[in-house]
């Protein structure tokens, strides 16, 4: 399968540096195997999604020389394949009615830090799929026990593992809400898109195991997955979009232009000396995949 990577940011607010940073290094993996690369917005969330988020996104991308293939994809608009999916899946009786509420979960310990797993309260229940006391129920995917792994570049053994019963748990497929979850809509998507690698920040590796649970349900061969040191600032605090002052707004009212900040950014990593200016172009040219993932993979 010819290689073809995606950045797939939420308009929930401007992208900060390291989301910019993510986007480039995605750029960069996927263009370094010469595939192609595209743009989703992943705006399920209506509530949480803001005016203008997207038109910065498409300006912040464009500014930096990170083009896309093909014509921007908005999940919003993928709704139909996704009920779909949903409805083949409950047909096929994977599915079950979950009433637990998030209060009701939130006491669940976890060792280590680790997430809370959900502990199948309402697995064998047999709770109708309608309303009750005015509230629909969630519907969740119930797991195989065993394994679920997938091909991780950046790991010293080249793939990462999670048992399904322990440590990832039964699946919201469809929110209490009536919203899609995010879990089936990216895996179906990274899936009916022919995605080949998944560029994005080791926060969103917890979120890789659900996703594959769904890719196996539907017969479906996963991605690669590089997890990305996140960017933190003097203090040690990794960027958000709260913060308003970290993203490519800020470097302009600075002085900076776009070969500054693709310096600056690549330069975070060690790519480049600091203080380098190079389009994202010239960095491409610079590089080849195995140097990139050696840096990616060097301690520190």
């Amino acid at each position: 399968m010819a290689a073809c990577g995606r950045y797939a940011p939420s308009p929930t607010g401007r992208l900060h540096l390291g989301n910019l940073r993510t986007a480039l290094l995605s750029w960069l993996i996927t263009r370094l195997q010469g595939g192609r690369w595209l743009l989703r917005i992943d705006d399920l969330d209506t509530p949480r999604n803001r005016p203008g988020a997207e038109a910065s996104i498409v300006d912040d991308l464009s500014w930096l020389g990170l083009h896309w293939d093909g014509p921007l994809i908005r999940q919003s608009e993928r709704r139909g394949i996704y009920a779909t999916v949903l409805s083949r899946l409950r047909r096929s009786g994977r599915l079950y009615p979950c009433r637990c509420s998030r209060r009701m979960l939130a006491d669940i310990s976890a060792p280590h830090g680790a997430a809370p797993v959900y502990p199948g309260f309402c697995r064998e229940r047999a709770g109708g799929w309608g309303p009750l006391d005015g509230r629909l129920p969630s519907w969740r995917l119930r797991l195989s026990p065993g394994p679920l792994c997938w091909p991780e570049p950046l790991a010293e053994a080249g793939e990462c593992c999670l048992d399904a019963a322990t440590q990832v748990g039964d699946v919201v497929l469809r929110r209490a809400d009536g919203f899609i979850a995010y879990h089936l809509a990216t895996a179906v998507d990274e899936l009916s898109l022919g995605i080949t690698d998944v560029v994005r920040g080791e926060d969103l590796r917890s979120a890789t195991a659900p996703q594959l649970a769904v890719m196996r349900e539907l017969d479906g061969t996963p991605p690669r997955y590089w997890h990305l040191p996140l960017w933190r600032n003097a203090e040690g605090q990794r960027l958000s979009k709260r913060d308003g002052g970290q993203g490519l707004e800020s470097l302009r009212e600075q002085g900076l232009d776009a070969p500054a900040a693709v310096g600056l950014m690549a330069a975070s990593l060690g790519l480049v000396p600091p203080g380098s200016r190079l389009s994202s172009r010239e960095l491409l040219e610079e590089l080849s995949l195995e140097q990139l993932r050696a840096v990616l993979m060097a301690p520190g």
